[in-house]
Parts: C-alpha cells; structure tokens; sequence
C-alpha cells in the first residue's frame, strides 16, 4: 500500500493491579491514578460484559445524527456496540461549532465522558483526560499515536485519520477536456479555467460562509507543500519568514497562492459570502461544483449526497517537489476520556472507544485511512495516490510540545488550529483586489517573526 513516512502505530499495554468494578448500584468515585485498566487490558466482547452505565460522547459529528444521514449514522454505530455490550448506553451529544464550543465546555467541567480532544496544550493533557499507556506500547496497537501525547504519555485516540487532497467531479473533468490531473499549481489554476469555459459548474467551491471549512487549507502547508515529516512541529516553528515565496510552487506560499488566485480569475461560486456547507454535497454530487479543498474526510459525504456518486474523485493537492507528490496524512480529532470520572464510566468508555477503534469500521465507512495497526483496509477514494507518498507530521521535540501554540496565540494566524479568519481574508482580499498576495504573506511572516521572538525561538 502507500507508505506512511514517520507514522507513528499504537497501543496500549497498562497492564497492573485489577481494578475491580462493583455491580449494581455501587459506583465508586476514583482519581486518575487509581485507574490501572489499558488499552490492553481490555478484551471486546469479554471485559466488562457486566457493566450498566449510560455514558455521554461530545462530538462533533452532528451530520450523523441525522437518520438519512448518507453513509452510517450514529444509531447504526450504538446499535450493533449494544449488540455487544447491552448494559453500556451512549449518549451523543453533537455540536456544530465544536472547536469553540467544545473548549468551553471543557473548561466548564461538566461536559461527560468522553469527547473528540479541542485545542489545548499538551501539559493540560493529564489535567482533563485519562492516559491510554505509554507512546512505546500505544504506538504499537494505533497509528498516530503522538497526536495528543505529554511526556510520553498518550492521551487521544483518532476518531479516524485522513490525507489531503482534492474533491473533484470526474464527469465535470471530462466535459471540460482535463485529461490528466493537475500536479502543479499553474496546471490546477488552468484546469479550474477550462472548467469555467466549458461547463456551467462552479470551478472551486470554496464554503467561505461555513467558516471552519477555511481552516483546511491549512493542513496542505507542510506534507503535501513540502513532503517532509520534520516540517509542521520542527522546521515551521523556527523558519525565518515561512510565508515567503520560495519560487518552485511549494511551501504554504504555494498552498495559499492557489486559492488568491482562484478567487481573483473568477474561478469560485459568484457570492461567496452566500455558500451553504450542507447544500453544497448536493450540489459536488450532481456536478454543479467541479473541485472542493477538503481532507478525504468528505469524500463518503459527497458520494452519498446524491445519485451520482460514481462522479466523486479525490486526488491529490497540486504541488510537485522534485517531480513526486505527497500528501499529508494525519488524525482528526481524537477520542479522550474524562479523567474526572469513576473507574467504572472510565472503563466502559475505554471499551467503547476501543471497539470503535477496531470493530466498528468507523474510519473506513468515513473514506479514512484505518487507526487501528492491524487495519491495512484502505478506502478506494485513494485510487488517484498511487505513486504519491503518504507525510504524517513527526511530534515536536521534548520542550516544544506547545511551542506552535504559543505562536499561533502571538501571532494570531491560528496554523492549524481554527485560523479561519485570515483564510476568508485571503478570499476577501482577492474578490476586491485591494490587497495583492504577497502583501498579505508579508504580513503573516510580520505576525509570526514578532512572535517567535516574544517566545525566544531560535530562529534558523
């Protein structure tokens, strides 16, 4: 299959002292520490067979709520869990405005049992959520295992992992007489023209109004742009002006100069500040938008949306670094367990996690590439990476675990981390052509030089 550079695969081995669990009506209130239960610790269909506890999931998946929702919804999920462990009940507490909302929630306390992990720094891990075991034992049971680790600890387990690419309508494609798909960004801005000239289809969709959809045009900047793992959580953080023009289309300059241009030849919907998240699957689906920027995520959305999912393509972002391509690939949000709640809501939740990890078939069925290590079970929508290698980010190195943090707050560009107001920006500037593109990159590389200094980062 393709290779994963620098992944990390993992799994818990906690093993220790039993904790034993009461039945019936005992519930016993316990600390972190005295819960001893990991992720190997627990056997499906056979550890905790007789617990009876109702637990909440805060998430941000609230599309599968939803009973025509195209693919598996929520209740589908519950219902064959319950077929397995009938004593542990699930309550799915879905948010729109998770990224926000969730961290509030959080803070606040009182959210339930287990959550997809918000923005927080990594030394704040072991205050909110429950250790899954060490990175050397996790990393051989899930892959990206280090996504939300502190001193090597593993805190998060991935919902589902994704690599970046494209969606694309492969008859708005023919129509419009693409042969080939773009490998460059010149070549997708032309291919974004001919789509224009040719078809009446929306050449690039660009979901301003959604908001959070901006922020994925982050996530191309270090993998796809640059092909190297090291790049995101090392090089970025210490790079001199890292919004600059390299001059080879690659780097975040190239990512971001994509959608400028875009945007100022007229290759986007007419009213941008009109665009509609929900109708805009449809609308892919029928072949009235021709491309999309979104993780592979959407893909399974976008086929299921409408009766032409044969059309829904995904391939890979447009930059070439030396005559290959790559593609980010990493985890979404992660699964975390309250902390703060008794062994026994603490161990349930652990087994639900871990049967949504390797039962489920959740990443799967959501076009995601497979978190538990024994899964090699890779969706079709990868079929146009062939020969393109997969870039999953390596953790920062011991002391700068929330050192981008740190950065994004100083400089507030938000890199992968909800910034989806300088994208619109982007978008803005363009469609009223009263700011060029490199303006804007100068002043991000402004922003972010006045913050690695306030942090005294060594700057390279």
């Amino acid at each position: 299959m393709k290779r994963i550079a620098k992944s990390i695969f993992a799994s818990l081995t906690l093993a220790c002292a039993f904790i034993t669990i009461g039945c019936g009506e005992k519930k016993t209130s316990v600390q972190t520490e005295d819960f001893s239960m990991g992720w190997n610790d627990v056997v499906l269909g056979e550890t905790g067979k007789d617990l009876n506890v109702t637990l909440k999931l805060l998430n941000h998946k609230t599309d599968m709520l939803v009973a025509d929702y195209p693919g598996k919804n929520w209740q589908a999920y519950l219902d064959e869990f319950n077929q397995l462990y009938p004593g542990i009940k699930i309550e799915i507490d879905g948010i729109t405005d998770y990224a926000e909302q969730a961290l509030l929630r959080l803070q606040g306390g009182n959210w339930g049992d287990i959550m997809m992990i918000p923005a927080i720094d990594n030394k704040d891990l072991p205050q909110y959520f429950v250790s899954y075991g060490s990175l050397d034992d996790m990393k051989k049971e899930i892959r990206f295992a280090d996504r939300w680790m502190y001193q090597k600890q593993v805190y998060g387990v991935p919902y589902m992992a994704t690599a970046q690419g494209v969606l694309y309508n492969k008859r708005i494609f023919r129509e419009a007489g693409i042969q080939e798909l773009p490998k460059t960004p010149d070549e997708f801005i032309a291919a974004l023209k001919k789509v224009k000239a040719n078809t009446s289809a929306i050449p690039l969709y660009t979901n301003y109004a959604a908001g959070w959809t901006m922020v994925a045009w982050d996530a191309y900047i270090a993998g796809c742009a640059t092909g190297r793992a090291d790049y995101q959580n090392n090089i970025f953080l210490h790079e001199a002006n890292p919004f600059r023009n390299y001059g080879d289309e690659t780097h975040p300059y190239a990512v971001y100069k994509v959608l400028y241009d875009a945007v100022a030849n007229g290759l986007i919907e007419e009213d941008y500040t009109t665009t509609d998240w929900e109708g805009s699957k449809g609308m892919m689906n029928r072949g009235d938008i021709a491309t999309m920027v979104l993780g592979s995520w959407a893909f399974t959305q976008m086929q299921g949306a409408g009766e032409h999912p044969e059309d829904i393509g995904y391939m890979p972002f447009p930059i070439t670094i030396g005559g290959k391509q790559y593609a980010a690939a990493g985890p979404d949000y992660c699964y975390g367990i309250n902390s703060k709640i008794s062994a026994e809501r603490k161990l349930a939740s652990l087994i639900f996690v871990k049967w949504l990890t390797e039962k489920s078939g959740f990443s799967y069925n959501e076009g995601g590439i497979p978190i538990s290590a024994s899964d090699n079970k890779y969706p079709d929508l990868y079929a146009s990476f062939d020969g393109v290698d997969f870039v999953a980010d390596e953790p920062a190195v011991e002391g700068e675990e929330d050192l981008l943090n740190a950065l994004n707050a100083d400089s507030e560009l938000g890199i992968n981390a909800g910034g989806n107001l300088k994208v619109q920006k982007i978008i803005e500037s363009a469609a009223n052509g009263d700011m060029a593109f490199d303006d804007i990159m100068d002043e991000w590389n402004s922003a972010w030089t006045n913050a690695q200094k306030r942090n005294n980062v060594s700057v390279k």
